[in-house]
């Protein structure tokens, strides 16, 4: 299969994510359209990398992973932080958590 469709498929994995981050109001499926935008970004290290003949884009699409893992870990500690006070999990009530 020619890397540039992998290209292609994560190019329309980056604007479903972009669509979604900027349609929903909910902060977990904010979080999910964002790492798939993150996903899609390591589809196209990960294609470049190939057709280049190098490493290079697989380890960032690695360190990418890991960024990934850290920011899933804080982010579900602040929805959950929010739900508890909240009881809701919109991206609208966020702002009501100042004091």
């Amino acid at each position: 299969m020619n890397p540039v469709n992998y290209l292609y498929l994560a190019a329309v994995l980056f604007t479903i994510g972009a669509t979604g981050v900027l349609v929903r109001r909910n902060a977990i499926v904010l979080f999910m359209c964002i790492e798939l935008m993150l996903n899609a970004c390591n589809l196209a290290f990960v294609a470049f990398s190939r057709m280049h003949g190098n490493l290079d884009g697989q380890i960032i699409a690695f360190f990418t992973m890991v960024v990934a893992a850290a920011e899933v870990v804080v982010g579900l500690a602040i929805i959950v932080s929010l739900f508890r006070t909240r009881h809701s999990a919109s991206v609208d009530d966020a702002s009501l958590m100042k004091l």
